[in-house]
């Protein structure tokens, strides 16, 4: 994939009618078979889990064709400096061996407990731009917790989100300038990022009603430890795959299996 500076400068132009990487992203639609609201609200008051606990692993695959093409970034040099390349490989659909990463997997319902659980952490989520391309490329954070976005670029970026539930951004950052904090209040899935003065930048923020979620690795594997035991809806979101959602029991001390397998 190879954006010409005809496209690109197309999309900088247009870029507040929200020049993304998916058409239903760009209408707002939901993607695929999932929605982009968790469907559940933040909790008001939180408390810490206590008990005997139990854990959700999995590994989630991929059988589809995997893209090899790659984005022209030569437009702004500077993507290229301190040891980048002018060629990014495409990040809608990750895969390593079969293996798929970037799946954003969070409890959709549970038990009372495990919603209205406190987090053991209250720092910022890192979101930050390396060689101009989002560094992670899907973060999660708890509803009412905040994202620190950073340039470690030496030129400057936009960091622009269109929500449904949260409070919009459209800031821009000086090169490798000052970090900049944002809170985001309501659940919300699958929440766009992107750059306006780079279009092929984009990212995820995915913002979970509970502390437990996880980012599939690059070997497709995710772990959500600390949970109470019960039943749970497990929901599991791709930005080009869409959402697939799956019942499971969690037990005491022990680890439920959640392994997945997504087709294009």
């Amino acid at each position: 994939m190879k954006f010409a500076p005809a496209f690109a400068l197309t999309c900088i132009a247009l870029a507040l009618a929200g020049c993304r990487p998916d058409a239903a992203i760009r209408k707002g639609e939901p993607i695929g078979d999932g929605t982009r609201n968790s469907g559940q609200p933040a909790a008001t008051s939180r408390i810490p889990v206590t008990g005997p606990t139990g854990s959700i692993a999995g590994t989630l695959t991929y059988n589809g064709p995997v893209s090899t093409a790659s984005i022209d970034t030569s437009m702004d040099p500077a993507c290229a400096m301190g040891g980048g390349s002018d060629r990014l490989p495409v990040e809608q659909i990750a895969v390593k061996n079969g293996k798929l990463a970037n799946v954003f997997v969070y409890i959709k319902s549970g038990p009372p407990q495990a919603m209205n659980a406190a987090s053991s952490s209250t720092e910022p989520v890192i979101m930050d731009q390396q060689h101009c391309r989002y560094v992670p490329h899907v973060i999660g954070v708890l509803a009412g917790g905040t994202v620190e976005f950073r340039n470690s670029d030496p030129t400057m970026h936009n960091i622009h989100t269109t929500s449904v539930d949260n409070q919009a951004i459209d800031i821009s950052q000086s090169p490798r300038g000052a970090p900049v904090r944002k809170q985001f209040a309501h659940p919300e899935i699958l929440l766009p990022v992107r750059c306006n003065n780079h279009p092929w930048m984009n990212a995820f923020i995915n913002v979970s009603a509970t502390p437990f979620f996880a980012v599939s690795d690059a070997n497709g594997h995710f772990d959500i430890a600390g949970l109470p035991p019960g039943d749970y809806v497990l929901g599991l979101a791709q930005e080009k795959l869409g959402e697939k959602t799956l019942p499971i029991t969690v037990q005491a001390g022990q680890a439920a299996k959640a392994d997945l397998s997504y087709t294009k």
